[in-house]
């Protein structure tokens, strides 16, 4: 399943994300995903403080243990989402009402 996670860091919180951010190496930020969380991308807005990631997994636990590493700088949401293949799909095959 993927997910789309989006993020508004708490007030007065960017800079202080971005060097603890700019210090990990990508092997640490990876390790914290778990082995059954894959990162598909994630953008940064450091104007707003916002951000979003899609990933994937077959566990809503470990992505939400990923998230809690972060959840004292920043707020998140997290939903989950469809591929344009997998909305066509759903699209073609749902009953006509």
């Amino acid at each position: 399943m993927r997910f789309m996670i989006t993020w508004k860091l708490h007030p007065g919180k960017l800079h202080d994300a971005l060097a603890h951010f700019s210090q990990m190496t990508l092997e640490q930020e990876m390790s914290g995903l778990g082995s059954s969380t894959k990162l598909i991308g994630r953008w940064h807005c450091l104007v707003n403080g916002t951000g979003v990631a899609i990933c994937e997994s077959d566990s809503t636990e470990m992505v939400s243990n990923w998230l809690l590493n972060w959840n004292t700088i920043m707020d998140f949401e997290i939903a989950p989402v469809l591929n344009d293949e997998e909305t066509r799909a759903l699209g073609k095959n749902r009953p006509k009402r």
